[in-house]
């Protein structure tokens, strides 16, 4: 059993199971949450946490299960990560609150001007701060359509985006998160992802087919002079951990640049070395006019940022962007503990190393195991397509149940998918090796008792 530094003071690094899952003391608090909160807001695995670290969350049964998950790819420094404590209780002690818009703090300064240094490119940057993902893609297609005076927005199938009215639009699937919620908003566009797996003449020709057929869509039927932003996410993450097949996100910077377009980099899920690099985008070297981030920027705290070219940012007239809680001083030292983390420790080739780890590993039980029909991802940003064997039909039941049985063995992991039948895994970048190990045991037992 090892320890880790950088969750909880000596959290035990080890799967633990104690009681059934959830137990029962999980039980009871969920019967409350029941009771309390709309059941609209799901709950994938409903054990109650009291403590998490490293790899492992700890619940109120006292059980302690590996974490494939990082809170959605939100905590990838870890949970309590020591750098990130210290920062947070210094900083409440100070001030908790004075809104960056009435009386600034340097704190605030700091990220944005980190942001800039590390985000693609080297040209002339601005960088705001905001609350969440879905605050900053909105504020990012604010930014483009004010700069450029034109309304129409591009997106890709697949994508996700958000849960506000702009984002949900911008989403593309339906269930669960746009279902009976419209009318939506106006001047959104979709267009075909080049989906490897799913690409119907193979996948050595999916980049050029598919920029080809989203260039003439827009061209044809929403005008490429009439087109203000062009959003992606360089792997696609609730739409399965899409992998754009190469070169197509290149393709597809080009067209926008030719065209006086904003190309706008969701980097929400994939950002802060989660893919293997800093950020997702830099792999097949795109450089974004305006970058989104959120999730793992500030270790757990509401914090999200929309980073982009100096000449598009600053059109804004004075008090078009903000909001009272955005760059929050606690969210901000956060960040910066986050930031720190990630340079100081490595972070980026941590995550090259747990890629390393799970390939091989899920190539090998793709190789036994003919439900799994796709093994991809970068990083720690890492899935498994399940389908019906010998075809590629989508098996969302299947992957239910192979899901469940890691729940039950003390391994969180999460689903995703247009279709219901990805298995996603985001492990924290600071796992320890032989949790990762442990975890892929856990998923392999599960997926032979189907």
């Amino acid at each position: 059993m090892s320890t880790v530094t950088q969750g909880g003071p000596d959290l035990p690094q080890e799967r633990r199971v104690v009681t059934e899952i959830p137990g029962p003391r999980s039980r009871e608090l969920l019967a409350r949450k029941q009771a309390a909160v709309p059941d609209g807001i799901g709950t994938t695995l409903p054990v109650f946490v009291t403590h998490a670290g490293g790899g492992v969350v700890v619940d109120a049964d006292g059980n302690s299960l590996i974490d494939f998950g990082s809170g959605i790819a939100v905590t990838g420094v870890g949970n309590a990560n020591p750098r990130v404590a210290e920062r947070v209780r210094k900083q409440v002690g100070d001030f908790t609150h004075t809104c960056f818009m009435v009386t600034p703090y340097e704190s605030y300064v700091e990220v944005c001007e980190n942001l800039n240094r590390l985000t693609p490119g080297d040209h002339e940057k601005r960088t705001f701060l905001v609350n969440t993902g879905a605050e900053a893609v909105e504020n990012a297609i604010k930014v483009a359509r004010h700069a450029t005076g034109r309304q129409a927005v591009v997106v890709f199938d697949h994508a996700y985006h958000g849960r506000t009215l702009l984002t949900m639009t911008l989403t593309a699937k339906n269930l669960p998160y746009k279902h009976r919620f419209g009318p939506f908003a106006p001047e959104v566009y979709r267009v075909p992802l080049a989906y490897p797996f799913r690409w119907p003449s193979g996948p050595e020709n999916c980049a050029e087919e598919a920029a080809a057929q989203a260039i003439d869509m827009i061209n044809k039927q929403i005008g490429a002079e009439n087109v203000a932003a062009l959003l992606i996410e360089p792997i696609a993450g609730e739409g399965g951990f899409i992998e754009p097949a190469p070169g197509f996100l290149p393709r597809m910077a080009e067209f926008a640049k030719a065209n006086g377009i904003v190309f706008i980099a969701d980097e929400v899920q994939t950002g802060f070395a989660r893919t293997g690099d800093l950020f997702a985008c830099e792999r097949e070297g795109v450089v974004p006019d305006i970058v989104t981030t959120a999730k793992g920027i500030a270790g757990g705290l509401p914090l999200a940022a929309v980073t982009g070219r100096a000449e598009l940012m600053d059109k804004v007239h004075v008090g078009g962007l903000g909001g009272t809680y955005g760059g929050n001083p606690l969210a901000c030292e956060a960040a910066l503990a986050v930031l720190e983390s990630i340079e100081q420790d490595d972070l980026v080739g941590r995550a090259r190393r747990i890629e390393s780890v799970m390939l091989p590993r899920l190539r090998a039980m793709a190789e036994q195991h003919p439900m799994i029909g796709d093994v991809r991802g970068r990083g720690a940003m890492i899935a498994i397509e399940l389908v019906k064997p010998g075809t590629k039909e989508p098996d969302p039941e299947a992957t239910g149940r192979v899901l469940a049985r890691c729940h039950a063995e003390g391994l969180l992991a999460l689903t995703a998918g247009t279709y219901g039948n990805v298995l996603r895994f985001l492990p924290p970048l600071v796992i320890p090796d032989e949790l990762l190990e442990e975890g892929l045991n856990i998923l392999e037992k599960a997926l032979g008792e189907d």
